[in-house]
């Protein structure tokens, strides 16, 4: 019998041992409260953060044995990743130290447990010292850069704890370590300029305690940060976690498991639906669908004071923290629309309340605005309500005004948007690189991958105003659809598998990028001519696809040596990218190159929820046979995990099993997961009110709803 609902140590990443400042990238965790990032000593956290408390990256709890700084030791560090907790070990002078950090379930703190073995023949006294600081703040504004705000703060001794304070007293950091002393650390005060940054990380107060370790025994202490917005606030949650840090562990664990259980369960509240349950017997389709599944999971924030209510972040835990993406939450549609449509249409509602070409996100501390436009909202937007609609049943959220018009109404607007973009082209402009890939200076202006995904938006758009039974509408916009195609397949190069971007002077630069591939793929091709699929898939096999990952952009075009952000370079990818490309391979008629892949690919899921890229093995070696995360560090700035993980349900679902849904709910099934199991099944599948099971065969049975 295999395995159906996962647990944490069914997603236990792989062991990572490095030395100082090795090329890894630290880890997260989250209580769906606030998150943590778990650096590279055992002891050290940085950015936590519980909205609408913040404090950037703040790194606090670094370790000292017997007086010296642990790194300084050389020795290396082993960390355990799982979505409960982070263990992390080493042995220095004669001592093998563990500690195991979590995100306390349902508190504003971070708990350490800290282990001390002595390995030898004597007894001893150990010093466990950790340098503690702060820099909290509530912000009255968004977050609205990548980093989250922070100020300096005051610090006072209390007992065992260090207290720090923001200048306003609406920001309270708690820390000390259990049964410990706390003192200020005496450093000179320094101006703002260097007390972050280049000037180093600043400290607030010294955090100790001498344990008596007998031979071969081993002692504890706890190490526990509580944030607040008052001071009575943050103390009461430390007293709370402090007077048991093993149980915070023990509930931490348990917290995840229900996290994990209940994303499968229509009949657990935690969520509003639920995903399908997959029962196989391939081990690489099992893993790669719980990757994608926790990837999901693993960003819902339900913090007091979220406007929304509940949200699904983007990134954790160095940046963007309280920022949804509209075009990262659209990769991951199909997975909002089964997992928490509740969630899912009081985002959509909010987007479409406010003007999408205006940011290309919102955050939930205030719901307003964050950032530039994206050139991908219109195509985003309309892939949201689209997969809300079809798989929810809800028809009327269609006919619901938000602000002034239907959302009916703004779909169609979203889908004839580009018309207003074009120059002296049938295509639209989609602007420069920051309006598009950022980091890849030839993707601009007439893309062929956004101009394809234009197409899809009218048919779209007229699948959904046929619900409503205005038929006119509905032929105007296939009309529209139709005189708008030939102009994006001219756009190819034959002989080539890509195609070219027009320029305002009117050149046309070829771009060797995935989002052409995948987007054109999934969106017109069934409008290509074979020879075209056939360039193209094999375009993708010869310059984009590695064994366990890919390259976003490949080696041989030009544009390669301009940035080496792995997300969208030639050095690696962003997550959703081998997901969408794997959709492409078999809407292009090659599910073999698909299937062929799946091993591999599923190597990567060993490190943790997916990153925001992962390197291609040519530009870093890979970790455990994955394709290794890339660090938030510069040049990369690459943070450690990313919420449109959900792109791969929707491979497995619509892909591999080949599941296709239309608008007014019609289910078929013609897949190719059976080259990976041919009794593989999909259990619960909703659909409106129905649920269904489908077969590796393509079989569809209807179940009795729950």
């Amino acid at each position: 019998m295999h395995p159906l609902i996962p647990t944490v140590e069914d997603l236990s990443a792989d062991a990572v041992t490095h030395h100082y400042d090795d090329m890894i990238a630290p880890s997260g965790l989250t209580n769906m409260l606030g998150t943590v990032r778990v650096d590279h000593d055992l002891t050290a956290v940085s950015a936590v953060q519980f909205p609408p408390v913040s404090q950037g990256l703040t790194q606090t709890a670094v370790l000292f044995v017997d007086g010296r700084l642990f790194a300084s030791y050389g020795a290396p560090v082993t960390h355990e990743w799982r979505p409960d907790r982070v263990v992390r070990r080493a042995t220095v002078g004669g001592l093998e130290i563990e500690t195991t950090t979590v995100c306390v379930a349902g508190k504003t703190a971070v708990a350490i447990d800290i282990a001390v073995r002595n390995t030898g023949a004597q007894e001893r006294a150990v010093r466990i010292g950790l340098s503690a600081a702060a820099r909290v703040t509530r912000s009255a504004e968004a977050w609205l850069d990548a980093e989250s705000p922070s100020e300096r703060d005051t610090v006072t001794v209390d007992g065992e704890r260090l207290v720090f304070a923001s200048a306003d007293e609406e920001a309270w950091s708690v820390q000390g370590l259990v049964g410990g002393e706390a003192a200020l650390s005496g450093v000179a005060d320094l101006p703002d300029a260097f007390d972050t940054g280049i000037g180093g990380n600043g400290r607030g107060g010294e955090l100790s305690t001498t344990l008596t370790v007998p031979a071969g025994e081993t002692a504890h202490t706890a190490y526990v940060q509580a944030v607040g917005i008052s001071r009575r606030d943050a103390s009461r949650t430390y007293d709370q976690v402090t007077a048991d840090v093993p149980g915070s562990v023990r509930a931490a664990e348990e917290f995840w498991n229900r996290q994990l259980r209940a994303a499968f369960d229509p009949d657990d509240g935690e969520f509003s639906g639920a995903l399908p349950v997959l029962e196989t017997a391939s081990a690489p389709l099992r893993r790669l669908y719980w990757w994608a599944v926790l990837g999901v999971v693993w960003f819902r924030r339900d913090f007091a004071g979220n406007v929304l209510g509940r949200s699904y972040d983007t990134l954790m835990p160095n940046y963007w923290g309280t920022t949804t993406f509209i075009w990262d939450y659209s990769l991951s549609s199909l997975s909002h629309a089964l997992l928490d449509p509740a969630e899912m249409r009081n985002q959509v509602r909010h987007w479409i309340s406010l003007d999408i070409h205006s940011h290309f996100g919102t955050s939930s501390l205030t719901g307003g605005p964050v950032g530039r436009w994206y050139s991908v909202n219109d195509y985003a937007m309309t892939r949201l309500v689209h997969d809300y609609v079809r798989f929810t049943g809800d028809v009327a959220f269609l006919d619901e005004i938000v602000g002034d018009h239907t959302v009916a109404a703004a779909v169609r607007e979203w889908a004839m948007a580009w018309k207003d973009l074009r120059r002296d082209s049938p295509l639209a402009d989609y602007g420069e690189i920051d309006n598009l890939l950022e980091c890849v200076s030839s993707y601009t202006h007439e893309v062929a991958g956004l101009n394809a995904a234009n197409v899809w938006s009218m048919r779209t758009a007229a699948d959904l105003v046929e619900l409503q039974g205005d038929e006119t509408a509905s032929a105007a916009l296939r009309a529209e659809a139709d005189a708008l195609l030939p102009a994006v397949i001219e756009r190819y190069l034959p002989g080539t598998g890509v195609f070219a971007a027009g320029q305002p002077d009117g050149t046309r630069l070829p771009v060797r990028h995935c989002y052409d591939f995948s987007v054109v793929g999934t969106t017109i091709a069934d409008d290509l001519a074979p020879g075209i699929r056939d360039e193209m898939v094999g375009f993708f096999q010869r310059e984009l696809q590695t064994e366990n990952w890919m390259r976003a952009l490949s080696p041989w075009d030009p544009d390669a040596s301009y940035s080496v952000r792995p997300d969208h370079q030639w050095n690696g990818a962003y997550p959703a990218w081998p997901a969408d490309a794997g959709r492409a391979l078999a809407a292009l008629g090659a599910p073999g190159v698909l299937t062929d892949w799946i091993e591999g690919l599923s190597r990567t899921a060993n490190q943790g929820p997916m990153g925001q890229a992962h390197f291609v093995d040519e530009a870093v070696p890979g970790f455990g046979g994955g394709a290794r995360k890339a660090p938030p560090q510069l040049p990369y700035i690459i943070d450690w995990s990313c919420s449109s993980s959900g792109a791969w349900v929707e491979l497995v679902i619509e892909a591999l099993f080949g599941v296709s849904v239309a608008a007014d709910g019609t289910v078929r099934a013609a897949g190719c997961v059976a080259a990976l199991d041919p009794h593989a099944v999909l259990h619960g599948l909703r659909v409106g009110t129905r649920t269904y099971d489908i077969d590796a065969s393509g079989g569809i049975t209807a179940t009795p709803g729950r």
